[in-house]
């Protein structure tokens, strides 16, 4: 055997590396010097609203989107949640990790042990962390601008009208309040402290509603003349908070009902003229002795379109969406869920009829709703769904009931213009 056939595969693996490296080394064009330099295309540019980088695919590809360009960490406006129980551990903490411009910088409980706890999972400090009697010391801590309530829904009013009084605008869960008058008194709270006042309908910020309100408002398919909305679960502990009257102020209407007609005047932008309802609840079920289980309630609009709504506390999970068009049938299943809206569009094309899905990047609901407060508190500018939204359905809420106590259809007053209770659009996302 010669020399040659005795080198080991090692030695030739490392003679073939260092040959390989030699002729970079001889040939210019391989050297990294003289490699071709970044393109605009690949480098981007940078202004004043972050990187922006060009279209790199064919038009005819799905839109890559730009980067999210958050606001420095340090600029970001800050919120103190305000009750730490299932919603805001299991979704608005976590959110604030999507958020490009909040930040969480204090948090409120009742409950001394956990909220500690809570605040070492999220980098809060300890002296940011309140209860509810020192409640009013936010006032002394810069760093809170926003606080976002969490509460009962009986509890609403007395937090929003303390932290306006602490120089705080807020932001605060649905449903408003568990009466008309609270609701009014929560307006006139904000106006008076000239703070900002947003009720959190998560729904008007996501993306796949947004994309189906664009449609309705546009006739890309045609007039709407019928809106079907459905929202239902079934609850199960009677001891629960939702099912006490004095702290949620009724069943499943304030709770997942809201949704439904909220849905339908955002969808249109319009209020409605008309509502006629139906309550039932199950006799001797120990969940509904003092809140109802159902309720089934149409509503008419200016314009003439229907809207058909159900919510239920007793009947399995199902939350979904429709629109029926003079040329479509357009579906969102798990329209009022936290996560998975899909929008479907059935239309004739041709001699064919088709069902398209309308894909939309999916984003935090809640995320995207901080960041649209933190915008306007930075801004100055109105929220898309400030008080007086939350106000609006209040009043349809209680006409919702009348109209179920009474039997009859009650008369609404008509109210002429499109979203006359609402801020502009929310930011292109």
């Amino acid at each position: 055997m010669s020399e040659l056939t005795r080198i080991t595969r090692r030695q030739a693996v490392a003679v073939g590396g260092a040959a390989i490296a030699a002729l970079a080394v001889r040939d210019p064009a391989a050297a990294a010097g003289s490699l071709p330099g970044p393109q605009p295309v690949d480098v981007g540019t940078t202004a004043a609203e972050g990187v922006r980088f060009p279209l790199e695919t064919a038009a005819t590809d799905p839109d890559p989107g730009q980067p999210p360009n958050p606001t420095p960490r340090d600029e970001r406006i800050g919120f103190a949640v305000v009750g730490l129980g299932r919603l805001a551990l299991e979704l608005i903490l976590p959110a604030f990790a999507s958020a490009t411009h909040a930040r969480l910088v204090a948090l409120v409980s009742g409950s001394p042990d956990k909220a500690h706890a809570v605040a070492a999972q999220y980098g809060v400090r300890p002296d940011a962390v309140y209860d509810y009697a020192n409640f009013d010391r936010m006032r002394d801590n810069p760093e809170i601008r926003v606080v976002y309530i969490v509460l009962p829904n009986a509890l609403h009013r007395e937090f929003v009208e303390r932290s306006v009084r602490a120089g705080k605008d807020v932001l605060c869960e649905k449903p408003m309040a568990t009466s008309v008058g609270d609701a009014e008194a929560m307006v006139e709270a904000a106006r008076s402290a000239k703070r900002t006042l947003m009720i959190a309908y998560r729904c008007q910020y996501e993306l796949v509603t947004r994309d189906l309100q664009a449609a309705v408002r546009a006739n890309t398919y045609g007039k709407t003349r019928l809106i079907e909305a459905t929202n239902v679960q079934d609850m199960s502990d009677p001891t629960q908070w939702r099912l006490r009257r004095a702290l949620s102020g009724g069943g499943s209407l304030p709770d997942v009902g809201i949704y439904c007609f909220n849905a339908a005047r955002a969808l249109t932008g319009e209020e409605p003229t008309e509502v006629s309802a139906a309550t039932y609840s199950p006799p001797g079920d120990p969940r509904f002795t003092q809140v109802e289980e159902t309720v089934q309630w149409r509503m008419r609009f200016p314009s003439g379109v229907i809207a058909s709504c159900t919510s239920s506390y007793g009947m399995h999970q199902s939350r979904t969406l429709s629109v029926h068009t003079t040329d479509a049938a357009l579906h969102i299943d798990n329209a009022f869920d936290y996560k998975g809206q899909r929008l479907t569009v059935a239309r004739r094309d041709g001699a064919i009829e088709t069902v398209t899905e309308r894909k939309v990047e999916a984003k935090d609901q809640f995320a995207l709703e901080m960041d649209h407060m933190a915008s306007c508190v930075r801004t100055g500018r109105r929220p898309r769904t400030p008080g007086e939204e939350g106000l609006a359905d209040q009043r349809l809420m209680e006409a919702i009931y009348r109209s179920a106590a009474s039997g009859r259809p009650i008369d609404l007053p008509r109210i002429e213009g499109l979203d006359t209770t609402r801020g502009p659009e929310p930011e292109k996302e």
